[in-house]
């Protein structure tokens, strides 16, 4: 079967699918999406430890629960989802899965046990598979290429805004309640906003016959021409599997970070948040929260921002800026598991949140812009597969396993034990580092769209 070459090129249209005023509230409603989107993925981060200590868990079924269980699932539908939404209405299929996705979280907060919690984190793993790939492909049907990494990168600003209000929200909502009532208040919004998603998107390929070829050629094409075609393309593997080992890093930390601070600085977290009039749980939400949450939707930005500044110049930015990013804060990784008290510990977290999240842009615009438009759902759908699958997959339960080896295995303790285990985990940012070097050596010949 032979494919036109506007389909083969993936050049864009002359002419804009939306208006410029559309694209900026299309962008804020889909960054609103996402928040909800993490803000129900990483509420259960802060609630690990009522949740421990209600249900009698060990950390190693703590990180199956915040990362296989729910990895799995979201990795497993991503595929298939994103092949519908490469052929059909993508405002349909984000507006339902934000519909499922949200229902389960109200659920969690009604699991009777452990088998219930990780059913109903499962079926929030398929509500979330069907939103950033086709978020995505259609963030780039939107945004001319010159903008796309700063679009993409706006877009991906949900993952620290929602990880801000799941920490902080979440915290404080289960000091004065519990934590089954802060999954039911984080899963109400999402119901909401699938309605504003139904009725105020577009779906731009409804008014182009060109795009409607394109989606008929990706149905005739299928998941394994997508995957032939990015098999040259060794920029895409090389930026995946970085970002997949920054997503094992950060994923992995993500649910025993508060606990590291509640179990080796407990005494001295109990005083700062009294000062507060706050509990523990609740003022390592809110410090958390802000932390990762206004200094990661600041990294993101930047590094959209800096991506589409100086890959204008030359694409070899777009691997630069994360792989220096991922060495520089190694050090403060391990500065802030040392530190003697928990506010310097604190303070050596912040330069972690205002690069970690730099990769964002730079990664999700390679994935748009090194396949044909007609591929752009897929191409995403793929390079969240990776992440997901090595980052949220096995980061938590990897880091669990390792704290309760050093806590039980070498008689450390659990203080130690977490202590070590996030220090260990968090050196593999040198492979990261060297996955994004090794990305820029072709990425000026393999650029297509």
């Amino acid at each position: 079967m032979t494919t036109s070459p506007e389909i083969a090129t993936g050049q864009p249209p002359a002419t804009p699918l939306v208006s410029a005023g559309f694209r900026r509230y299309a962008l804020i409603v889909l960054l609103l999406v996402y928040t909800v989107n993490f803000l129900d993925r990483q509420i259960v981060s802060i609630l690990a430890e009522p949740i421990k200590d209600d249900l009698g868990l060990t950390d190693t079924q703590l990180g199956l629960l915040t990362g296989l269980a729910f990895g799995l699932v979201y990795c497993g539908f991503g595929l298939p989802i994103a092949r519908l939404a490469d052929r059909f209405n993508r405002v349909w299929i984000i507006s339902g899965s934000l519909a499922v996705w949200s229902a389960c979280t109200v659920l969690c907060g009604r699991a009777v046990n452990y088998a219930t919690l990780v059913a109903a984190r499962m079926g929030v793993g398929v509500g979330e598979a069907g939103c950033t790939p086709t978020a995505h492909a259609l963030i780039a049907d939107y945004t001319p290429k010159e903008k796309r990494a700063s679009a993409l990168a706006f877009f991906a600003m949900g993952t620290p805004i929602g990880s801000l209000l799941g920490l902080a929200l979440g915290g404080v909502i289960a000091d004065a309640y519990s934590w089954r009532e802060a999954f039911l208040l984080a899963g109400l919004p999402g119901l909401i906003l699938a309605l504003v998603c139904l009725f105020t998107l577009k779906e731009p390929r409804n008014g182009m016959a060109r795009a409607a070829r394109e989606a008929t050629a990706a149905s005739q094409l299928g998941f394994s021409a997508t995957v032939r075609y990015l098999a040259g393309k060794r920029t895409f593997w090389f930026m995946a599997f970085g970002a997949a080992i920054k997503a094992f890093i950060g994923y992995g930390h993500a649910p025993f970070t508060a606990s590291f601070f509640l179990r080796v600085h407990g005494e001295e977290i109990a005083q700062l948040a009294g000062q507060f009039g706050l509990k523990p749980i609740g003022f390592m939400g809110i410090a958390l929260g802000l932390l990762s949450g206004v200094l990661g939707a600041l990294s993101s930005w930047t590094g959209g921002m800096i991506a589409d500044k100086f890959g204008s110049r030359d694409l070899r930015a777009y691997g630069s800026v994360p792989a220096f990013a991922s060495l520089a804060v190694i050090p403060f990784y391990w500065a802030a598991m040392t530190a003697d008290s928990a506010l310097p510990a604190l303070a050596f977290l912040a330069p972690i949140y205002l690069m970690g999240s730099l990769w964002y842009g730079p990664v999700y615009a390679s994935a748009q812009s090194l396949v044909p438009a007609s591929m752009r759902a897929t191409s995403a759908s793929i390079v969240l597969f990776i992440i997901n699958m090595l980052g949220l997959g096995a980061g938590a339960l990897v880091v669990g396993g390792l704290s309760d080896f050093f806590n039980f295995g070498l008689g450390l303790g659990k203080a130690e034990g977490i202590r070590w285990a996030l220090i260990t985990s968090a050196f593999f940012g040198v492979i990261a580092a060297a996955l994004f070097w090794l990305a820029r050596g072709r990425i000026r010949e393999e650029m297509v769209s």
